[in-house]
């Protein structure tokens, strides 16, 4: 059919609710040419985006193709594209995934924003990645205007979720709840020498969460080389390469928050030269006769900042995402319940809305087929002589008559997912067809 396309929306996605940690870690180093690949694997994928985090690796496409062969070749194109960006085998994927098409995905996509599919129900940190998702694929050039639309919509669900529930205020950040879980090992927070491994956006929420508890004494080092910029701005002490080693080992509390693909604290920079107990290393007495340093390491990064044989060292405690994950607690049922029904609402609204635009251009090529007749019939009738205009007046009346209903089931059809039955009856009974940039036009609306 000239100038109609058929545009279908689909999730691919694996999150600590379907997948091991294990896998979804190995996810977690998904390169950044994922969602170029995603389009490049067929003509008929016209955008995709890629939000992957520490809990979870989503894919979301827009098809140009029927319902019906959508879902296979979407979910085929993901898959084949993580396989070839990450080497990641087709079958260590199976069972770990979930697929979500149509009007499912905008209602998964606004839960996700609105940190009501995280470990932490409510939590905060998700918003900000589903904005650089969406900011990353306009980078990428995948976008497409139906994507927008759908994370943009996702944005203002996420802020009024926030806004008119209490599910923001009820709900925990990772790092909130991680150092909740390390309040157990810590009896004054004042008195802990913090190393902060790490200068991005979870470092910033981890410090200022340090802060609200009492720490004062932290110290950051950046992998990257970024420390210096890092602590000048939040009044804190750098820590240059060379003396990384000597500081960890001197630290009683670290944090570990980088996007490095390997570990970057590992048992080397842990283990206490003989004697370091007696310059000043905190201890606890053990059943033993001698005291050992007790060493809280807390591991947010993902894929692991943390190699785990730190955890057999004597006297170190590791703490993951695996057991932050574990001790979650359970969900505010009435502020979940609460949220869950603005994102009801906001997906329904994003596919009414959606489901207008996509008829639109049916409607209006209809209508001005009508509008198209009716004046030459209004020209021949001048033509005959009608100086008091009353023909003219009765025939745009019945031109109003004719319209009404046809506009008012197509805004029914395409509200039902059904606009392609206008659009194909105009073809088949006025062999018309609205324009393609009119289609065009529609969807970037």
């Amino acid at each position: 059919m000239l100038g109609y396309n058929r545009r279908v929306l689909l999730c691919v996605t694996a999150s600590h609710k379907t997948a091991s940690f294990e896998l979804l870690e190995r996810l977690s180093r998904t390169p950044d040419d994922v969602a170029p690949t995603i389009v490049g694997m067929a003509p008929c994928v016209q955008g995709a985006v890629v939000l992957a985090t520490c809990n979870r690796f989503e894919a979301y496409v827009e098809m140009d193709e029927p319902v019906t062969a959508a879902g296979a070749i979407g979910v085929e194109a993901v898959i084949e594209a993580v396989e070839s960006a990450t080497g990641i085998p087709a079958a260590d994927l199976d069972g770990a995934y979930a697929v979500h098409s149509g009007r499912r995905v905008a209602e998964h996509l606004f839960s996700v924003a609105s940190g009501l599919e995280s470990v932490v129900s409510g939590e905060g940190e998700i918003a900000g990645q589903v904005r650089r998702a969406l900011k990353s694929a306009r980078k990428d050039g995948t976008t497409s205007p139906e994507l927008e639309r759908l994370f943009q919509r996702a944005s203002q669900a996420q802020r009024k979720v926030k806004n008119v529930t209490a599910l923001g205020r009820a709900g925990r950040s990772l790092v909130r709840l991680a150092l909740e879980l390390a309040d157990s090992r810590i009896a004054d927070w004042s008195a802990e020498r913090v190393l902060l491994v790490g200068t991005g956006a979870y470092a910033a929420v981890t410090l200022a969460t340090l802060r609200e508890r009492g720490a004062v004494d932290i110290s950051v080092y950046s992998p990257s080389g970024r420390a210096e910029i890092f602590a000048t701005k939040h009044d804190i002490r750098p820590v240059p390469a060379e003396e990384y080693a000597r500081t960890a080992a001197h630290s009683t509390l670290l944090i570990t928050c980088t996007t490095a693909t390997e570990p970057v604290l590992g048992p080397e920079h842990l283990q206490l030269p003989v004697g370091l107990a007696a310059a000043g290393c905190p201890v606890v007495a053990t059943s033993g006769t001698t005291g050992v340093p007790s060493r809280l390491v807390v591991d947010l990064g993902m894929p692991r900042n943390v190699d785990p044989a730190v955890a057999a060292l004597e006297g170190v405690a590791l703490l993951d995402l695996e057991t932050i994950r574990l001790h979650a607690p359970l969900e505010e049922l009435q502020a979940t319940d609460a949220a869950r029904s603005v994102v009801r609402e906001a997906a329904e609204t994003f596919h009414v809305v959606g489901a207008r635009q996509s008829v639109t251009p049916s409607v209006v090529a209809f209508r001005s087929h009508i509008f198209e007749l009716l004046e030459r019939e209004i020209d021949r009738a001048r033509a005959r002589g009608d100086e008091d205009g009353k023909v003219e007046q009765a025939l745009r009346h019945l031109s109003g008559v004719l319209l009404h209903t046809p506009t008012v089931r197509a805004h029914e059809l395409a509200a039902a997912g059904r606009a392609d039955e206008f659009a194909a009856a105009l073809s088949t009974l006025y062999g018309i067809a609205p324009a393609a940039d009119a289609v065009e036009d529609a969807a970037t609306a």
